[in-house]
């Protein structure tokens, strides 16, 4: 007798094939965001090459815009925490939030720029659409640090809200783009501590093939709004230095995912990291993972950032919290025989 999660196999939760292809109108916003991006930003990235000197300067680009990037309402209250080797931050939107449950954020931005108040467009609405606080860490990155760093960083940041009290059941991990890859490398690391599992994760254009060796990299590279593969690539084999891009705890996708759990990954259609996602879900639930996978039509990478522009980003929290709101369901009603 074997035991699984409630809503993997509920249709009304999720789709037999655990593909849902979300395809609304798409809308103005979008099409001007898609057609912006691959006129200015892909441009640069396809043609740049993959540096110190050329992080170190997006950085500095980074930083100059932060003072539009980094502004959230009156009603969210940001509190700073900090860590040896990083810092981290609560994000809290509203009032009544559900303060005995959190998610921990992993911020994207290639492993080497971004950071977590660049990501607060993200989190204060993921706070508001959960009812529950999110707490982000900004974590070690390249050209100064690598790998090991990073995870070493999520792990503390981990482990931090365990120390607070926070029960593994009420965690919830996110992270989007290299910080999708960084949720699932370190539910590796948990698992291989010995350290409890949060009740899910939810990866955003997660980057999950370090080795870039996904059907999508070619098919999409021309349809990519703002990704060039080739950047991506050159992305991949800067960071493997001193470790194969094949390693499970640098390429995700390569891992062994059984025990992880309830999984929800988001990407778009036209993403050259799409089947980044897609194989992942489709290795997960051959490990017996529950797995949501949705594949939005035409949405730019990691799109729910830019729900100030992007209609489509607004309805992904809708799709968030309809996932978390199942999983809870689950939770609530234990384990169903089949």
């Amino acid at each position: 007798m074997t035991q699984q999660l409630a809503f993997a196999t509920d249709p009304h939760f999720h789709h037999p094939s655990f593909h849902r292809q979300v395809d609304y109108p798409l809308s103005w916003q979008a099409r001007l965001f898609n057609l912006a991006t691959k006129l200015t930003v892909k441009p640069v990235l396809q043609y740049a090459a993959v540096t110190n000197n050329t992080m170190n300067v997006v950085n500095q680009i980074y930083r100059l815009t932060s003072p539009f990037t980094t502004h959230v309402p009156d009603f969210v209250k940001i509190t700073p925490v900090s860590f040896e080797h990083c810092y981290g931050e609560w994000v809290r939107s509203g009032k009544r939030l559900k303060e005995e449950k959190v998610i921990y954020y992993l911020h994207g931005g290639g492993y080497f720029f971004s950071s977590i108040e660049q990501h607060r467009p993200l989190t204060w609405r993921l706070s508001r659409a959960l009812h529950r606080p999110v707490f982000a860490i900004n974590y070690r990155k390249a050209p100064d640090w690598q790998f090991h760093h990073w995870l070493d960083d999520a792990v503390t940041g981990y482990t931090y809200l365990l120390d607070m009290g926070f029960k593994p059941e009420n965690i919830i991990v996110s992270g989007d783009s290299a910080g999708g890859n960084l949720t699932l490398i370190l539910m590796q690391a948990l698992k291989f501590s010995g350290i409890s599992l949060p009740a899910g994760c939810i990866c955003i254009s997660p980057w999950t093939d370090i080795a870039c060796e996904g059907d999508s990299m070619h098919t999409n590279r021309d349809h990519d709004p703002l990704f060039a593969a080739s950047a991506v690539e050159a992305l991949g084999q800067h960071y493997a230095k001193g470790a194969s891009t094949w390693h499970p705890w640098v390429s995700p996708v390569n891992s062994d995912l059984t025990g992880l759990p309830p999984l929800l990954l988001m990407v778009g259609s036209t993403e050259v990291l799409r089947d980044d996602a897609l194989r992942l879900a489709d290795r997960a639930r051959a490990s017996g993972v529950p797995v949501v996978y949705e594949e939005w039509a035409a949405m730019p990478h990691v799109f729910p950032l830019f729900a100030f522009f992007l209609p489509e980003g607004r309805r992904a929290y809708k799709h968030i919290a309809r996932f978390v709101h199942d999983l809870e369901k689950f939770q609530a009603g234990g384990y169903a025989d089949h």
